[in-house]
């Protein structure tokens, strides 16, 4: 497996390497000290592992909460750990933290995923986390920690993992295309708004929204009093008009 070939390579480094097993089936040098975690509690491989301190622990395979909760502290404690969950897709593997770790903690337990299909490695994914807009939001007071999860070899963002109410989501990550008719749409609107001012940027966020970016002076004669001109664009216009000033 690739667990094991990773176990071998780093014991050749001269690295001090343990492995976690359920049930004990790799086929190790001797040089590698192999736990059972079905002979003793995971306290007790915890507590073990503490007091050796070796350079990278394999954790094959972490199935119930007490393995994900293992693995987290032992990563949070400084100790190297690669561990092997079974699932379809990359993003599961991290899908199986979310409700065991809490959210923020998730990107300084995993890095780096590996997905190996046919005995393949099909696809790494880097996981990061930033404070942002969640991508499909556009109101800026909505930013928030997200997990970030990228193709590590692309650096394309695929999923975020954020809090939306009480409820840890999972959102994949698909940029829209530009399409005729929203094209369309901003050239329509960048005319219209041409008749009071110039120049004028037009943005198309949505099939309901657009932000328009015009001059600091003539934003108060667009908006006009209490809203009233503003209002009128819109009904004219047949969709929610942001306006912002022209950097």
């Amino acid at each position: 497996t690739f667990a094991q070939a990773l176990a071998e390579y780093y014991a050749s480094k001269e690295k001090i390497v343990k492995t976690v097993e359920a049930p004990r089936d790799l086929i190790l040098p001797e040089t590698i000290t192999q736990y059972a975690i079905s002979h003793g509690s995971p306290e007790e491989v915890h507590d073990v592992l503490l007091l050796s301190r070796p350079d990278y622990t394999i954790f094959d395979e972490m199935r119930n909460t007490e393995d994900f909760k293992l693995f987290a502290d032992m990563r949070l404690a400084g100790v190297g750990m690669i561990g092997v969950i079974h699932g379809t897709n990359p993003i599961d593997a991290i899908q199986r933290f979310v409700g065991r770790v809490e959210l923020g903690v998730i990107p300084q337990v995993i890095d780096t995923v590996l997905f190996i299909k046919n005995g393949q490695i099909d696809k790494v994914l880097s996981v990061k986390m930033v404070v942002k807009v969640p991508a499909g939001m556009t109101e800026a007071d909505l930013a928030r920690p997200v997990v970030t999860v990228r193709n590590f070899e692309t650096g394309k963002l695929e999923f975020e993992l954020y809090s939306y109410g009480e409820e840890t989501v999972v959102v994949p990550v698909e940029k829209e295309e530009v399409k005729g008719a929203r094209k369309l749409a901003s050239k329509e609107i960048k005319k219209y708004f041409e008749q009071y001012t110039s120049p004028v940027e037009v943005e198309v966020v949505s099939e309901n929204k657009a932000i328009v970016k015009v001059p600091e002076w003539d934003i108060s004669a667009i908006i006009g009093k209490g809203g009233s001109r503003i209002d009128k664009i819109e009904d004219d216009l047949g969709i929610s008009i942001d306006i912002q000033e022209l950097p």
